[in-house]
C-alpha cells in the first residue's frame, strides 16, 4: 500500500509544472491576446495534428493534459488532440531505457506512434471534423464561473494556480485508485489474460492503455519486454495510452461529453486497428 501511495504521489507531482505552465499561458493569453496573437493560433491549426504528434513522443505524460486544457479552449482542433494522444509516449521510453532495450526498438515503437498520431489526426480533422462542435470557445473565465473560485478576479498567478491545485486534488483521487487497482489484480495476471486471446488480447490491451495514468504504459511496456504480449498488443496499449489526458479532458470539457465520447472511441479504435494490423501482418520487434 505504502509503494502504491507512493507511485500516486509521485506521478501527481510530475504533472504539476505542465499543469500551471498550461494554466498560466492560459490567463496570459486570456489577459493580453491580440488579434494577431489569435490569427496566428487559427493558421496554425492546418500543421496542428503533424506539431502535435511531434510534441507528443516526448517522453513525458503531462503534455497530454496541458493539450487536453487546449482542446477545451479550442486553441486546438479534435485532430491535434487525437493526435498528441496516439504519439504520447508516457513512461514507455524511460522503461526501455532502464530495461536496456535494443536502441532500433525504441525508434521502432516511436516511430509508429509518430505516424500514427500524425495519419490519424489528419483523418479526424479532414474527414470527422464536422462532428465535432468548434463553436462555443471557453476561455479561463468560464472556468473559474463553473468552480465558483473567483479567482480570475484575483491576477494571472493566482487564477493558474488554483486551477492547477484543482485538477491536481482530482487526479491525485483518480490515480491512487487505478494504481491500487493494478497492484491487485497484478502484471502477470493481465499478461497472462492478454498472450492467451490474441485478436481479444489486443482489445484487452488497448482498454488497459486506456486506463488514465502513467502507471497503464509501464505495465504494457514491461508486459512486452518479458515477451508475455505480441507487437500488436504492446502498440494498441501504448498508442491508447494518453496518460492523464483523458481524465483532464473528461474534467475541463465536461460540458461537451459528446464530443469526449467520440474523442475516446476514436482513440481506442485506432489503437486497436493497428494493433490487429501488425498481428496479422505478424510484424513483430
Amino acid at each position: 500500500m505504502l509503494d502504491v501511495i507512493i507511485d500516486t504521489l509521485l506521478d501527481v507531482l510530475k504533472l504539476l509544472p505542465f499543469l500551471f505552465i498550461t494554466y498560466l499561458a492560459m490567463e496570459y493569453l486570456e489577459h493580453h491576446s491580440s488579434a494577431k496573437t489569435e490569427k496566428l493560433i487559427s493558421e496554425a491549426g492546418a500543421f496542428g495534428p503533424a506539431l502535435g504528434a511531434l510534441c507528443g513522443i516526448v517522453p513525458q505524460c503531462g503534455f497530454s493534459a496541458s493539450a487536453s486544457n487546449l482542446y477545451a479552449r479550442r486553441l486546438i482542433s479534435a485532430g491535434t488532440l487525437i493526435a498528441v494522444y496516439l504519439s504520447t509516449s508516457d513512461e514507455m521510453l524511460p522503461i526501455m531505457i532502464s530495461e536496456a532495450a535494443p536502441l532500433p526498438l525504441m525508434l521502432k515503437v516511436l516511430g509508429v506512434k509518430l505516424l500514427c498520431g500524425i495519419v490519424f489526426g489528419y483523418i479526424v480533422d479532414l474527414a470527422l471534423g464536422r462532428f465535432f462542435r468548434t463553436g462555443g470557445h471557453t476561455d479561463i473565465h468560464d472556468m473559474c464561473e463553473s468552480a465558483h473560485c473567483h479567482c480570475d478576479e484575483r491576477g494571472v498567478l493566482y487564477s493558474a494556480f488554483i486551477h492547477t491545485v484543482q485538477i491536481a486534488g482530482y487526479i491525485l483521487v483518480i490515480t491512487f485508485v487505478l494504481n491500487l487497482a493494478i497492484h491487485l489484480i497484478g502484471e502477470e495476471n493481465l499478461g497472462g489474460l492478454i498472450l492467451s486471446q490474441p485478436v481479444i488480447g489486443t482489445l484487452i490491451a488497448a482498454v488497459v492503455g486506456l486506463i488514465p495514468n502513467c502507471a497503464a504504459s509501464i505495465v504494457i511496456t514491461e508486459l512486452f519486454l518479458k515477451g508475455a504480449i505480441t507487437t500488436g498488443a504492446m502498440l494498441a496499449g501504448l498508442l491508447v495510452g494518453a496518460g492523464v489526458g483523458l481524465m483532464v479532458l473528461f474534467r475541463v470539457n465536461s460540458k461537451r461529453l459528446a464530443d469526449n465520447l467520440k474523442l475516446l472511441g476514436i482513440l481506442y479504435v485506432s489503437g486497436v486497428l493497428v494493433g490487429i494490423l501488425f498481428d496479422l501482418l505478424r510484424i513483430s520487434f
